[in-house]
């Protein structure tokens, strides 16, 4: 089932500030959170994790009917991808190395940010790419 193409674009913004406070402040625990809201994004989907809550219950009774869908796994790919950059943002803040905290979380930031901004999502980009590149299944 398509989900409401404006839910992952919410959730983006909301990634967007949450790693750029957790980038700026060096903040492990919020960088642990947004790690944490990766991870059930890419096991239950985007629908089932706390940003797509928060727009289900509270932004998206306030808009109007969805215009447009997107299928779902894109974007749980890209919260596959998020997770792994997060994953590595906070083992560089907690163990080291601090550059490697610094980038790993700056490149997930770029990425939460062109998704948010112009509705350019990375991740969903590299789905696309590595469905095309696999094998064409025998049938």
């Amino acid at each position: 089932m398509d989900i409401d193409a404006r839910g992952p674009r919410f959730a983006a913004a909301v990634t967007t500030v949450v790693l750029a406070v957790a980038l700026g402040t060096q903040n492990a625990w919020l960088l642990g959170w947004q790690t944490l809201v990766f991870a059930l994004g890419a096991a239950g989907g985007v629908s089932r994790s706390p940003y797509g809550w928060a727009f289900r219950t509270a932004v998206r009774p306030r808009l109007g009917p969805p215009e447009e869908f997107e299928p779902p796994q894109p974007p749980r790919f890209a919260q596959a991808v998020g997770l792994v950059f997060a994953g590595l943002g906070l083992a560089g803040f907690t163990v080291g190395p601090q550059w490697l905290g610094l980038a790993a979380t700056g490149a997930a930031l770029a990425a939460a940010f062109l998704n948010a901004a112009f509705g350019y999502c990375l991740g969903c980009e590299m789905f696309l790419l590595l469905r095309r590149a696999a094998p064409a299944r025998a049938e």
